[in-house]
């Protein structure tokens, strides 16, 4: 993420969480880019013919965000982090929806260098989601450094802010975190 442009994200976002809606129209250019290469990197790694587009998962998670009461946006990253979480929900009920409609035909995802897991493998986005789930009913923390780590591809630093704890805290959960990620989904796929 361009830390250059953080302030003047962070200061727009408190605008709109203030009540003024005209901060959101002014948002929206400053964080789209961004956004799509959110989405891209979601969707690059998707199956091939996969029927959601970059643009359409970003404005269906910028609909969704917007759409929600009572939300505290702390920051730029922490910005981010929301919108990653609510792409992999999307992608997931896309998932859903597809394997209900298409017996076994779930949607398949690569987990790249990336994410850092210890071997390249193709994963379900449903048995990661699922995977990601029980991470969080043991350790909500380790589950949010893997949303904020992979899915919104925040650094290292970025995630300690958001989660407000330390980099040397955000490092080795995020390493026990993979490698449970790991053993659990390997196991799924037996």
């Amino acid at each position: 993420m361009n830390s250059g442009s953080s302030k003047p994200v962070s200061e727009l976002l408190i605008q709109w969480q203030d009540g003024d809606e005209s901060a959101l129209k002014k948002l929206l250019p400053l964080v789209y880019d961004e956004l799509r290469r959110l989405a891209r990197h979601y969707l690059q790694s998707e199956r091939e013919g996969h029927t959601l587009q970059s643009t359409a998962l970003v404005h269906e998670a910028y609909l969704r965000l917007v759409g929600q009461e009572s939300l505290r946006i702390e920051s730029r990253a922490h910005f981010f982090g929301i919108a990653a979480r609510l792409m992999r929900q999307i992608l997931v009920d896309h998932a859903r929806e597809r394997a209900a409609a298409k017996r076994g035909g779930g949607c398949r995802i690569t987990l790249d260098e990336s994410a850092m897991l210890p071997q390249k493998q193709d994963l379900d986005l449903v048995a990661l989601n699922d995977a990601l789930n029980e991470l969080a009913r043991l350790d909500e923390q380790q589950a949010r450094i893997v949303e904020l780590r992979f899915f919104a591809g925040l650094s290292i630093e970025d995630t300690s802010h958001v989660l407000n704890i330390s980099p040397a805290t955000v490092k080795r959960n995020w390493a026990n975190a993979r490698l449970w990620l790991h053993r659990e989904l390997s196991r799924e796929a037996r």
